[in-house]
């Protein structure tokens, strides 16, 4: 059992929630499910999702990031969890229920960091211009 669990406050769509998310992510399950409270793992890492009630609501102060090994992976995620949500800056976007997702390739942090701070430069302004992350795009202007 992991030692910190993230919790997810739903007005009163937490099973639909859940079921959302592992329908999206493979390795995934809805673990346990009561009138209040539903337990899903994404990937091993367990979520628990509570049914509260209107009163709060997600913020962009969190987000779940996701760590994408391809561009296929970037686009098909995308695609799923924006669906009935909005696209935000820079590999951000909320989905259906309000919860902020970072889609981000692993090129992206390798080029944001490029040891010429030049490519390091252009990759970040190009970055700066988009909402769904494309990796090409961001190589083609680290290089110039």
């Amino acid at each position: 059992m992991q030692k910190i669990t993230t919790y997810l406050w739903f007005d009163n769509q937490a099973e639909e929630a859940a079921n959302h998310y592992v329908s999206i992510f493979p390795n995934s399950r809805v673990v346990e499910v009561t009138p209040m409270i539903v337990t899903f793992e994404i990937e091993g890492q367990r979520f628990i999702a509570l049914n509260g009630g209107p009163q709060f609501t997600f913020t962009e102060a969190i987000s779940l990031y996701v760590d994408c090994d391809t561009q296929e992976e970037v686009d098909e995620l995308w695609a799923r969890l924006v669906e009935g949500g909005e696209e935000s800056q820079c590999g951000w976007l909320k989905d259906k229920y309000g919860l902020s997702w970072q889609i981000i390739p692993k090129a992206l942090p390798k080029l944001l960091s490029d040891p010429d701070p030049a490519r390091a430069e252009r990759a970040m302004q190009a970055m700066l211009k988009m909402s769904k992350i494309n990796v090409k795009e961001l190589e083609e202007a680290a290089n110039g």
